[in-house]
């Protein structure tokens, strides 16, 4: 995507107007406390814990049953495994888990389906994982978004969310690649930036941040490379789904 200068002084504005928005709305986010009253939320009967994001959360979820609690619509990777922990430790509260993930969706696929898929269900606890998408699509031709478009983008949705939802404990979880398959040296240093970028969104909203992408960087080794947790360097196997379930639970404490 090609900017002057004045779309780029445009944009410059915009995103500062969103993010002070985001502000406005979410209160004194960016201090301590609120930090970490939204690093453990604790789950209170009848909550709704909500998964959003493209294929990795998706996982193959059956979307003709919608339904809470479905095996199927849960999927067959991370978001199952967790919704199923949740489920089993916390029998009394009757918790509804909802996967709302589409395969091949990035920011802009998100904000255009977010009334339905995400503010309608009333979450209490809001997962997401996107942006892997945002740049494969960019690399692939077929998506000309840049990191600030990303930054914006992810923002904005966060920043009308948290009006749309009073209390919502959000949880935003880190993009992540690993250096097999499908993701090649083209990829950097551009992946970096866009982890940076998501972790900037979180920061300004307080939610609680899930390490993904250094999680599977310290789980390759010698004896376990990264075809072992990613095929394709994007897609999770059982075992990288398993891990990504654990690390979820482990920082936000609901497990």
């Amino acid at each position: 995507m090609n900017h002057d200068g004045s779309t780029l002084s445009r944009r410059t504005l915009l995103q500062s107007a969103v993010l002070a928005g985001g502000t406005c709305a979410l209160g004194p986010v960016m201090n301590t406390a609120a930090a970490q009253e939204n690093a453990a939320p604790a789950l209170s009967m009848g909550n709704v814990i909500l998964f959003q994001g493209d294929s990795i959360t998706d996982a193959g979820r059956n979307k003709d049953a919608p339904d809470a609690n479905n095996m199927g619509a849960l999927g067959n990777g991370y978001a199952q495994m967790i919704a199923s922990q949740l489920l089993g430790v916390h029998s009394g509260l009757k918790l509804q888990c909802y996967n709302r993930g589409i395969s091949g969706n990035k920011v802009p696929d998100l904000d255009a389906r977010w009334q339905a898929d995400t503010v309608d269900l009333k979450p209490n606890v809001l997962s997401i994982l996107i942006g892997v998408n945002d740049i494969w699509h960019k690399l692939s031709g077929k998506y000309d978004g840049t990191v600030a478009d990303y930054e914006e983008g992810f923002a904005q949705l966060l920043a009308k969310t948290v009006p749309a939802l009073p209390g919502v404990k959000l949880v935003i979880c880190e993009p992540f690649v690993l250096r097999c398959g499908a993701v090649t040296d083209e990829w950097f240093p551009e992946f970096i930036e866009r982890r940076a970028a998501a972790r900037r969104v979180a920061d300004l909203a307080g939610a609680t941040w899930v390490p993904f992408q250094s999680m599977f960087d310290d789980a390759v080794n010698d004896e376990t490379p990264p075809e072992y947790w990613a095929g394709d360097g994007v897609h999770p196997t059982m075992a990288g789904h398993a891990l990504m379930a654990k690390t979820w639970l482990e920082v936000t404490g609901l497990g």
